[in-house]
Order: C-alpha cells, then sequence, then structure tokens
C-alpha cells in the first residue's frame, strides 16, 4: 500500500494532514470538494510519515504536501499549492494570490495562531461557516430575489406611468421627443443609438410613452411569476434604460441606475425557459461576487463620500440634528425623529458612519457574519423607510441583500425544493459576466487611482485605459458610482408657485406630497415616488433651472398633463395671466405648538424665487414648451 500510494505522487500531489484534529477534517473535506479528486488527501500515519520522512512533530504542527515533482511544502504554502491543482479557475487565482510574498507571509502567522488553537478555532469555524461542509447553493436565493426584482420593477412602472405624460409628454415639462429631435441634429444615425439607448427613437408619441409602462408593468409581472425570467429581466432592463437614458432630471436618482445595475445582473444570472422554477443552472461564484460587490459598493460608496465631502455635520456629528427636517420628503416618522434629544441624533449618526464604511467589508466574510450584517441592513433600510420617502430604494436594497444569505438561510422561510441537481453553468454566460465585471473593476480601480496616486506616470495610462472602459459602459448606465446624502442640508428652503390674473390676489398651487400647508402633516408615499415633487426640493437649492420655467410655462399654458401632478388646479376656467416663484425657509414646528395649534410647520417668507411671469407672444411649434417673458404690470 505504501508503494502504491509514492507511485500515486507521481501523478497527483498528496496531502497528509493530523486526522486526530475535528478542525483539520472539516477543511480536508471542504478542500476534497473543491479540487475534485485532483488531490489526495490522507491522515498521517506512522508508517506513510516514515515511508515519505516526515517527523511527527512536523505533522502536528502543520499539513503537508508531497507534490508529484517531489517538492515537500507544509502549512500556508501548502494549502495555496494544493488550491493551485483545483480544475476551478477562482480557486487557482486565490491559490496564486496567495504565494505572494507579502501575503504568504502573513498567511503563515494566521495559520500558526490557529494551529496553535485548534479547539477554538474549530468552534469559531463550525459558527462562522455551519456545520456542513457541502459547498453552499444559491438557487433559492435567486428565486426569491428576481420575484423581488420583478415587484421592484412593477413598482417603478406604475409610478412613472401615473406621470409620464405630465414629465415627457408631448405637453409636459420635458417632452423626449424634443430632447431626441435635439439629438438629430448633432449625432449620427448609430451614435445617437449608442449614446442614448431608447427605444423612443421610433416613436416618442405620448402613446408610445404610456404604452411602454404598461409593457413594462406586463414584463414585471411576467418576471414576479417566474414566466421567462431570463427574457422579462431582460427586456425590462432595456426598456426601463429607455426611459433613462432620455429622461434627464427627473429619472437621475440613485436608486434609478441602481435598478439598471441590478436588472442587467438579473438578467445575467436568471435561468432560461419558460417555467425553469429554481433553474437548473446554479449560479456561478462570479455571479455572486458581482451581486456582493453591489453591496459593498452602495453602501460603502455612501460613508466614503460623506467623510471626503468634508461636510461639518458629519465631522462634528451633528447630521442628523438636521437630516430628519431637512429630508425630500420626510414622514410623520421623521418629523417626530427630529424631536428627539441631541445625544440620539449624535449617536446615530456615529452609527450611520460607522455602518456605512464598516459593515460592507462584511459582505464577504463567512456565512453567520454575512447574516449578521444582512439583517442589520435590512435594519437601516426600514429605519429609513420609517423617516423618508425614498421611493422604491428601500425595496430593491432589501432585495439586493438577499445575496448575503445562502439557500440553507431561505429554506425555512420559503420550503421550495428543486426539480434536479444544480449543474454547472454555461462558459458563455461566465462570459457575459465577466464582460459585466470589467467596467464594474474599472470603475473602481480608477476611482482608487485618482484617489491614491502612488505610480505616477504609469498610473496616468492605467487611467486611460480604465477611463475607456468606463467610458464604453457609460451610455448603459449600468455601472455606477454611489453616494447618498455626502453633504447634509441644514436649512430647507421651500418654493411656492402662485398665479394671478391681476397681479395683486395670488393663488398658490398646491402639489400633492411636498411640504407646503403648515397644517398638512407630513405623508408616507413611498414606495412610489412623486418625481416632481422631489426635484421640487433640489430646484429649491439652486437657481432656477430650465425644467422649473418649463414647468411654469405649462401652468401659464394650462397644460392638463401638468396639472394632473399637482394636488388641485386654483384656476379651473382658465389658467392665469401670470404666475411667480416664492421661496420660504421651512422648520419643523414643536410639540406644543403641535398640540396647540395643529401645525406641523412653521415659516418665513425669504422673498421671490422667479418673478411674474407671462407667456410670450407670438406663435411656437406644437409640443415645444412655451417661451416666457417678465410680466409688464406685475
Amino acid at each position: 500500500m505504501v508503494e502504491r500510494l509514492l507511485r500515486g505522487t507521481a501523478s497527483r500531489p498528496l496531502v497528509l494532514f493530523d486526522g486526530d484534529c475535528g478542525f483539520c477534517r472539516r477543511w480536508v473535506a471542504r478542500w476534497q470538494l473543491s479540487t475534485r479528486g485532483r488531490v489526495r488527501f490522507k491522515p498521517g500515519r506512522w508508517w506513510l510519515r516514515q515511508a515519505l520522512g516526515i517527523r511527527k512533530s512536523d505533522l502536528r504542527r502543520a499539513m503537508q504536501l508531497v507534490e508529484p515533482s517531489g517538492r515537500l511544502s507544509q502549512g500556508a504554502e501548502a494549502v495555496f499549492r494544493m488550491l493551485a491543482w483545483s480544475p476551478r479557475r477562482g480557486t487557482r487565482a486565490v491559490a496564486r494570490l496567495g504565494l505572494l510574498p507579502g501575503v504568504l507571509h502573513a498567511a503563515r502567522g494566521v495559520y500558526a495562531v490557529i494551529s496553535r488553537n485548534r479547539r477554538t478555532a474549530a468552534r469559531v469555524d463550525s459558527w462562522l461557516f455551519g456545520r456542513t461542509v457541502v459547498p453552499h447553493e444559491y438557487r433559492l436565493v435567486r428565486w426569491a430575489f428576481l420575484r423581488l426584482m420583478g415587484g421592484t420593477f412593477f413598482i417603478a412602472f406604475t409610478s412613472l406611468g401615473r406621470q409620464v405624460l405630465g414629465l415627457y409628454g408631448a405637453r409636459g415639462i420635458r417632452p423626449i421627443r424634443e430632447r431626441l429631435d435635439a439629438h438629430l441634429e448633432v449625432e449620427p444615425g448609430w451614435q445617437r443609438w449608442r449614446l442614448t439607448p431608447s427605444v423612443f427613437w421610433l416613436d416618442a408619441s405620448d402613446e408610445a410613452l404610456v404604452r411602454g409602462c404598461r409593457a413594462g408593468q406586463l414584463l414585471s409581472l411576467a418576471l414576479t411569476f417566474n414566466i421567462a425570467p431570463r427574457r422579462s429581466a431582460m427586456l425590462l432592463w432595456a426598456l426601463y434604460l429607455s426611459y433613462v437614458a432620455t429622461g434627464r432630471e427627473f429619472l437621475s436618482f440613485q436608486w434609478d441606475v441602481l435598478l439598471l445595475e441590478m436588472g442587467l445582473l438579473s438578467a445575467l444570472t436568471a435561468p432560461g425557459g419558460l417555467r425553469p422554477g429554481l433553474g437548473r443552472d446554479a449560479p456561478s461564484a462570479l455571479d455572486v461576487f458581482l451581486f456582493r460587490l453591489l453591496v459593498f459598493r452602495l453602501y460603502f460608496g455612501s460613508g466614503v463620500s460623506k467623510l471626503q465631502s468634508g461636510d461639518r455635520t458629519w465631522r462634528e456629528l451633528t447630521a442628523m440634528d438636521h437630516y430628519y427636517e431637512t429630508a425630500p420628503l420626510p414622514t410623520r416618522g421623521g418629523w417626530y425623529a427630529h424631536h428627539l434629544p441631541q445625544w440620539f441624533h449624535r449617536a446615530t449618526t456615529a452609527a450611520t458612519l460607522g455602518l456605512e464604511t464598516g459593515l460592507p467589508f462584511l459582505t464577504f466574510a463567512p456565512r453567520k457574519v454575512r447574516q449578521l450584517a444582512f439583517w442589520v441592513f435590512a435594519g437601516l433600510q426600514g429605519s429609513i423607510a420609517a423617516t423618508g420617502n425614498y421611493g422604491f430604494f428601500n425595496v430593491q436594497a432589501l432585495a439586493l441583500g438577499l445575496w448575503l444569505l445562502d439557500d440553507a438561510a431561505l429554506r425555512h422561510v420559503l420550503p421550495l425544493e428543486a426539480d434536479a441537481p444544480a449543474r454547472p453553468r454555461r462558459w458563455w454566460r461566465t462570459v457575459l459576466s465577466a464582460v459585466v465585471a470589467a467596467p464594474v473593476v474599472a470603475l473602481g480601480a480608477s476611482e482608487v487611482l485618482r484617489r491614491f496616486d502612488w505610480w505616477p506616470r504609469r498610473s496616468e495610462r492605467v487611467l486611460g485605459a480604465l477611463g475607456w472602459l468606463e467610458s464604453q459602459a457609460r451610455p448603459l448606465r449600468s455601472v455606477n458610482p454611489y453616494g447618498l446624502f455626502s453633504v447634509m442640508t441644514v436649512e430647507r428652503p421651500e418654493i411656492l408657485i402662485e398665479g394671478s390674473d391681476d397681479g395683486e390676489h395670488w393663488k398658490e398651487y398646491p402639489f400633492r406630497y411636498k411640504v407646503g400647508d403648515l397644517g398638512r402633516p407630513p405623508r408616507w408615499v413611498a414606495p412610489h415616488q412623486p418625481r416632481l415633487d422631489w426635484q421640487m426640493w433640489f430646484a429649491a437649492l439652486g437657481a432656477p433651472t430650465g425644467w422649473f420655467l418649463a414647468l411654469m410655462g405649462r401652468l401659464l399654458e394650462g397644460s392638463p398633463e401638468v396639472l394632473e401632478l399637482l394636488a388641485s388646479n386654483p384656476f379651473p376656467d382658465k389658467p392665469p395671466r401670470m404666475v411667480r416663484a416664492v421661496l420660504y425657509d421651512y422648520k419643523m414646528s414643536d410639540l406644543e405648538a403641535r398640540r396647540r395649534a395643529g401645525t406641523w410647520w412653521k415659516r418665513e417668507r425669504l422673498g421671490l424665487y422667479v418673478p411674474p411671469l407671462a407667456l410670450a407672444p407670438g406663435p411656437r411649434p406644437t409640443g415645444r414648451v412655451p417661451r416666457l417673458q417678465r410680466d409688464a404690470e406685475a
């Protein structure tokens, strides 16, 4: 038998380990699955040690690897050299990385600590990775994630469908047809499609815009009910991209581009077939990594942007003193949270920075730690949803967090069983995932090189190559940096739009959701996102923009599609002769004023945001935004 083992080392490496060590046996079982028979594993019996010339003390201290070349290695080096024989490319890449001098030196130190504390390491290993050594599957995770993605897309298209004509129709604030016509004059045919990928090049009529939202709802239901999930996800991504690519300000929120990135990854990961169930093809390690990397980028990008912005409120831990009061669309929960003690606001500010900069690293941690990160992220999203209206962001963030779990964790709540065992993913789909991963890596690497320019001359060339790759993917809006609330707004200016026929008596245009009436409580409207109300918050922070003046023009014109975006029309018979915008400073009222007078807000007039305007005389092309002029009689 000894001779047979020695002859076998000429073709396959042999690993000797301490058979009395439970920790060692668990990891050997994992490595056997990883190497798939290309490496032999044997307990280090005395006769085998003597035949190979290995001392008992060496084997008790570290595992031993005998390669076909006769090379003998031990400990951390033996682990990486053994993994280099794995048929999995990813495992071999990790092995090559581990054999680098600095990494190997650190690994030897970790191995030595574990070797001296095997019992403790065994308990920690059992808690972190679970009792089973079978590789974790993610088909059930994918199934649940795609159902939530279908629901998120349904919310997004339903919400947009209620506003699409007022925002983008022929008599809307930002007509898509007008934008595409402007591109026709400066971009050749193929370049138009590459820089502005949208099906609305074919037809941008009001009917087409509405049909697009209806088609999005139907495709969302198909994805939700697991009908042709791969095709449904791809069509949903392409259709939503068509709106975002032409939607300008009203479709420029971070959850819009996050939905596109999640949608593209969903299309690459979804199983094929009409009714695939859990799917035969299991998600690859690259698929799982890309989703977890997106979780990391979403939260870590938000945390780092706060630290790098130089904003005083984050440095001094006073951001939460202002957050609830200045949120774009606060809720009642945010109103009450604003009145909590200052120590609570400081503690939650510090907790937010800690969670967003430290916790994302746990997305790559062992199983139990990832589950802990999932629940902490879920709690964070719950607190955000309770205190502010952020559209469907909280839903999609919770769905994305499912990739921190595995099938074993979900089987307690989703007792679904696959009708066939998983099979390895087909090579061409792995290639597609790698193509998507390239600009993601380019985006991250270019950001690092810009911030830490350690190698100035070569980094310029590297930055050029990475920048080119990133620029090619940019029109698809599916690889993006993230950074929410990097600078905290400390005041709350609000714009009230008013109309008049005589310049003396003014009537206010009430909005459905944004802050206005002092006695109206903050509303909880999520996951619906009223995009005009959101943009009114941004407009108040700066000078009047093109879309805001277009809005005033449509009110003077009496556009029914735009008026439908508001709570009511104060001029039901005919449009006013002039409109103006007044700027106010709003603050949340205190608890005593709330009990005594029933007011939720108090305000102070700051002045005119836009002076009285009227329609300019003269004809204009049908469907174009009307021209405005200063009203001389105001």
